[in-house]
This record gives C-alpha cells, structure tokens and sequence, in this order.
C-alpha cells in the first residue's frame, strides 16, 4: 500500500491568489503593501507630511477666497467695478501663495526670457502653447513681474461653473469658461468682453491656443490636419485655434487700454534628456528641490495690438505664423539640451527667426 501511494503523482496545489481568504489578516495586510526598504516608507511619509505642512495653510486660504468670491457674485449685479478689483486682490493672494510653494518652498527655477518687453500694469491678451499642468506656474511669473497677477483672466472649461464656491467664484472673477465650441463660447466671451471694453478692467486675458495639452499622439493628428489643410505647423507644437483669438484681438481692440499681445513659449526638460516632459501637479506640490529634475522655461514676445492685422483671415495667418516662430525656438531649445547647454537668455541670442 505504501508503495501504491509512493508511486502516486503528488497533489497539484491551487495557485495562490494576492491575498488568500485563509491567510491570517495580518499577513494579507503586508502581502497588499509594496514592499520596500523601511527607508523608502521613511521617506514618503516625510514627504507627505512636509507637502501637507505647506498646502493645508493654502487649501485654508483658498477656501476663505472662494466663499468671499462667492459672495461677491450676487454684488457684482449692481457694483461690477467694486467687484472686479475685489476679486482681483482675493485672486492674487491666492495665486501668490502657490507660486511660492513652488518656486521658493520646492525650488523651481524659472529661466524667464524676453521679459524686457513687457509693460508694467499694461492689458493683453496672452496667447501660450500649452504641455502641462505646470504652464501656469510659468505664465503666473510673468504676471509677477509685470504686476499684473490679480488681473490674470484664464479661459477654463464650462464645466468650472457648477463646482460650488470654485465654481462661483470663477464667475464672479470675470473668468471666460468656454466649452470650446465656438457656436456656444461666442456669448460668454462677449460678455467678458462687456467688462474688458465699456469699464475698462485691466485684464491678461489668457488663452491656450492649441485647446488641449501636447503629446505625441496629437502631434501626429496635427500633422495629418495640417498636411490635409495644406498648413504649416511649428515644431514639438499642435496648431493653434484661431476663431477665439480673432474674436479677443477684434472685440479688445476697440478699448485703448488693452495694448498688446504677448505670445508665450513653454518649455521643460527633464533630467536633462527629455524635452517637454513637465511635472505633474502634485509633483509641482510634493517634489523639493524641483531645480535639480527639471529645466523650467518660458519667453515671451510683445506686439502692439495697433500694429496687428485688421482682417480676420490675415489676423489667422499671423497666429499661424507666430506658432512656426515658436516651433523653431522650441527647436533651438531642444539642441541646447542635446548639447549640453544652459537655457538663459544668452543662449538663446544667436537664435535668429526668419
């Protein structure tokens, strides 16, 4: 009998699931974890404690903001101008504060370039490629230097609107939330533009042009598009939406105060080898020393609104030009990393644009 059952292939045992039902609940617990060194466990709650030793103070400030601004929607009926630049100071605050957890508190280093051009307390529309979450954080230095923070006026998604209190006080704000649909964004621009053009606010009336964020997957519709179109299309760029920039530039033109465009260029790298790859948000948030994974990079170009074409196919065209100008310096950029050179403004003096 013995020898019967020696002679006997051995039970295959079932495959074990991650966690088995029999297992004791303690050991289902560790075999769900990762398992990493004690140090690295270390490591990330010291991270988390030292992001939420920053944000929270903000995330108290924000939420006071939106329900001041919340409460200034039904005001802004009667006292638009009050309102206005109520927000505008509420806004800035807030902005202020997470522009310094990222450039002081995680040490980004924004190399800002073409600064120069730029006018103090002046109104613009602001037209940016756009790679990440990250972008406003490089047009928000701008702002800065300008002194013109609180009068930043994004165009956000419609969807915004119904989120209580952020919602609400993105209305109260002025903000533009478009659905990027031209048919149904017409009105709502118009009536930021009512602001902007009968009470004269002070505004950066900010616009990513390409609608959505880069990536190599639309990069290549984009030049299908563009090949079947017969357009031009600027390198590591998407083409740029040009009935929203016709309609600011044609309805801001007619108030003298708002006197320019600013076109803005975007660029990261990553541990000096990957182009355009830009932090997530919660990077932006939790990551010290930001300095030393990622090149931080933004120029802008100023043009007199005067000086720019009056037709709206022509106004079309010089967008369209502005984005192959923006390609070659996107270009220029990724050779200097190539290279192995610094991103300032002397590296990027020899850069001539045809």
């Amino acid at each position: 009998m013995l020898d019967r059952i020696g002679q006997m292939p051995a039970a295959k045992a079932p495959p074990l699931s991650p966690v088995s039902p029999s297992a004791p609940p303690c050991t289902a617990v560790v075999d769900v974890l990762p398992r990493w060194p004690l140090r690295h466990y270390w490591s990330y709650c010291r991270a988390c404690l030292r992001c939420a030793s920053l944000l929270l103070p903000w995330l108290a400030e924000l939420l006071v903001a939106d329900l001041l601004l919340s409460l200034l929607l039904p005001v802004s009926v009667v006292l638009p101008d009050t309102c206005y630049h109520a927000s505008s100071r509420i806004a800035e605050a807030i902005w202020r504060g997470i522009q310094a957890i990222f450039t002081r508190a995680n040490r980004a280093r924004i190399v800002v370039s073409g600064a120069e051009g730029m006018r103090h307390g002046e109104s613009v529309v602001l037209v940016s490629n756009h790679v990440g979450w990250a972008d406003f954080y490089m047009i928000q230095e701008l702002a800065l230097k300008a002194g013109m923070l609180g009068r930043c006026r994004w165009f956000a998604k419609q969807q915004l609107r119904w989120v209580p209190f952020l919602g609400w006080g993105l209305w109260a704000m002025g903000m533009c939330l478009v659905s990027r649909e031209w048919t149904h964004d017409r009105e709502e621009m118009e009536r930021v533009f009512r602001g902007v053009v009968e009470r004269r606010w002070p505004v950066w009336l900010i616009a990513y042009s390409e609608a959505t964020r880069y990536t190599s997957a639309k990069r290549l519709e984009a030049e299908a598009w563009c090949r079947a179109h017969e357009k031009r299309l600027g390198q590591y760029l998407l083409y740029p939406r040009t009935k929203g920039f016709i309609a600011c530039v044609q309805n801001l033109r007619k108030t003298e105060h708002v006197s320019a465009v600013y076109d803005v260029t975007i660029a990261y790298a990553k541990n000096d080898k990957e182009f355009l790859a830009a932090p997530r948000f919660t990077e932006t948030l939790m990551l010290p020393n930001l300095d030393e994974r990622w090149r931080f990079f933004v120029h802008v170009e100023r043009y007199a609104i005067a000086e720019l074409p009056q037709s709206d196919a022509e106004l079309a065209r010089w967008l369209e030009d502005r984005w192959v100008d923006k390609g070659q310096r996107l270009a220029h950029l990724r050779k200097l990393l190539a290279d192995g050179q610094k991103w300032n403004e002397s590296s990027l003096s020899g850069l001539r644009l045809d």
